[in-house]
């Protein structure tokens, strides 16, 4: 087994570990060097790697070219548009970034945030950021050789902000003005403080307007999307497969931010109904590539042949980024849920000790807040101290309790029934004014607590479907102590995304990764427009005005210290709302790959994350 360490290689890239802070987040000090075009931007200091860097510090610019990689997918797809809500989208021509829609900026996985010139050859900014501007590259060109034009760009952003996923709108609602500044210049003026906007405005996706012109965007489909990236959808079989081919007359292959990156001719992906059958696939070699999740299964069971005979390596990937939250979350928008004391009496049921001694032989760790595993997350079990304490003060009255004076899970029991948490549980349900009447519970209306946990049988990124089952019945079995009756419902992708994206579940698998440099994505996970806007992340239906509050202190404020205060705040906020019942994590990712497969040995802060695996990796025959 190969385990990784990101190595310690500079003062730059140490004092980056150590200030943290954000793929979306606030500057530290006033960027007056940015009062003319720069080839980065960074959200706070300046870019780690000077103008005129040869490549990015964990790609290989030897690696070998050439060859293919086949990788798995759970579930489904009806369309290649994932940049609108319709549709269960292709996620790999999302999720790999810049390889068929390429945008201004590429973002470096190994700062918090930091941009660097992709179409774009320079950014400019005002010390403040109230505007920025961009000078594309003249000799961009799409896949079909026609020119990559500002008016491809004005039209990208105009389209996604209006008529895109809900992720866009956030940032576009934010721009005052849009304008064309010069032969390839771009330039937007903000109507709102906020210093993130400057690096969301190089992050968008562009697409070809000559393609869509005449047409619904709205409107999922097959159509394969023109880019400008190194890759084309060569063959699409719809819901199966998927492949990207390597573009040979990309434009971008010289470039030194592209050196060591896109280094496979084809990269392939087959969708499997469910993980079993895709590990399956795994075994036999039909795949090349598959992330281990449970880590008994990783340590005990890999003998079968091709890992015994060498032809399978396992690889350990460390990160440095938060944990995010990943568990069961409650709807409230679902009266049963409203009460921060059901919710607690819910978390009290889930007896995390026994569940991951079950699961796991209690080898992950539990997740104690959204940020935790970095310097972002709130202390367990502390009250609110310095500039914390004065950023919630004045919400006090509306705040749960433990948000101020300190808040921590339950410890949990070795024995399959934790009955002190039972016990407790049970007195914040009769608080709430619910009691157990012929077996039931039962509130005074007369209406009996009963929901449905709904479950995705492809599984989730961060968990299989067979774990999320299991944990489910595992807590549905404590809450019939309780008196209440649960039913677990597993669909099919294509239906769960769609009562997902709707908000029609009671409770459900959630898993939201989280950044060193939360922003305005913050407003698309828990702002109040999601409590009825469809597909936002938003699920639980939070309505708070404390984190909203919040995450426009982290958008504006003038100190790192202020930008890390203000996201503790905001992690009380989530964590003591009691709206996801936590399950756990792991700080490495396990890679079990064949063997020809390479990757470099100097692993982004970010780790195995968008942007390293396929797009760092290269196999080792390709090159003979």
């Amino acid at each position: 087994m190969r385990i990784f360490k990101n190595p310690n290689e500079s003062a730059i890239r140490a004092a980056y570990i150590a200030g943290f802070a954000a793929f979306t987040t606030v500057a530290a000090m006033p960027l007056a060097s940015l009062a003319e075009p720069q080839h980065g931007i960074a959200m706070y200091g300046e870019p780690a790697l000077p103008e005129g860097f040869s490549s990015l510090p964990y790609a290989n610019p030897d690696a070998p070219q050439g060859g293919s990689i086949r990788l798995g997918e759970s579930g489904s797809f009806d369309s290649l548009k994932p940049w609108v809500l319709k549709g269960s989208p292709a996620w790999p021509v999302f999720t790999m970034p810049g390889v068929v829609a390429e945008t201004l900026m590429l973002r470096s996985m190994d700062e918090p945030f930091t941009l660097y010139g992709l179409l774009a050859e320079s950014v400019e900014t005002d010390p403040e950021r109230t505007w920025v501007e961009f000078t594309l590259r003249p000799e961009a060109t799409f896949s079909d050789g026609s020119p990559v034009t500002i008016e491809d760009v004005m039209w990208s952003y105009e389209t996604l902000g209006t008529q895109g996923h809900p992720r866009y709108r956030g940032a576009w609602s934010k721009v005052e003005k849009m304008e064309q500044t010069g032969d390839n210049k771009i330039r937007f003026t903000f109507n709102t403080e906020d210093r993130e906007l400057a690096l969301l405005m190089g992050m968008r996706p562009i697409l070809q307007k000559a393609q869509w012109e005449g047409k619904d965007f709205t409107e999922s489909g097959l159509e394969v999307p023109i880019g400008s990236g190194p890759y084309v959808i060569e063959n699409v079989d719809a819901g199966r497969s998927l492949t990207f081919r390597k573009n040979p007359d990309w434009w971008g292959k010289d470039l030194p931010i592209n050196q060591g990156l896109h280094n496979f001719d084809s990269v392939i992906y087959d969708y499997y109904g469910d993980s079993s059958a895709m590990f399956e696939a795994f075994k036999a070699g039909d795949i090349d590539v598959w992330r281990e999740l449970d880590p008994t299964i990783w340590q005990n069971d890999y003998d079968f042949p091709r890992a015994v005979s060498g032809e399978v390596t396992q690889s350990e990937i460390p990160n440095e980024r938060p944990s995010g939250i990943m568990g069961l979350v409650m709807n409230t928008r679902n009266p049963l849920f409203e009460d921060w004391r059901v919710r607690q009496a819910m978390i009290e049921a889930f007896n995390w000790n026994f569940i991951n001694a079950t699961l796991s032989g209690g080898q992950e760790e539990r997740i104690t807040s959204y940020f935790a595993n970095s310097e972002l997350a709130m202390t367990p079990g502390a009250p609110a101290e310095g500039r914390v304490l004065e950023l919630l003060e004045p919400f006090a009255d509306e705040l749960p309790p433990g948000t101020i004076e300190g808040y921590t899970l339950p410890d949990g029991s070795d024995q399959p029934m934790d009955r002190r948490a039972m016990r407790s549980g049970m007195k914040l349900l009769q608080e709430a004014g619910w009691t157990v009447q012929n077996g039931a519970l039962t509130n005074e209306d007369g209406t009996v607590f009963a929901f449905e946990i709904l479950l995705n049988q492809s599984g989730s990124s961060m968990s299989s479907a067979s774990e999320m089952r299991q944990i489910a019945e595992i807590f549905s079995e404590a809450l019939r102590q309780y008196g209440i009756d649960v039913t677990i419902t597993m669909l099919d992708s294509a239906q769960y995304v769609e009562r997902t994206n709707n908000y029609d579940f009671d409770m459900s698998w959630y898993d939201r990764a989280l950044s060193l440099s939360p922003g305005n994505e913050q407003l698309l996970y828990w702002g109040a427009a999601g409590v009825t806007e469809p597909g936002t992340r938003n699920w639980m239906g939070i309505n708070s005005p404390a984190a909203e509050a919040m995450i426009s202190e982290m958008l504006n404020a003038d100190s790192r210290e202020n930008f890390v205060s203000a996201v503790h705040a905001l992690d009380r906020i989530l964590t003591a709302g009691r709206y996801v019942i936590p399950a756990g994590y792991s700080p490495i990712s396990r890679l079990a790959h064949d063997a020809t497969l390479a990757f470099p040995e100097t692993i982004p802060a970010y780790g195995d994350y968008p942007g390293f695996l396929p797009e760092t990796w290269w196999r080792e025959e390709a090159g003979e």
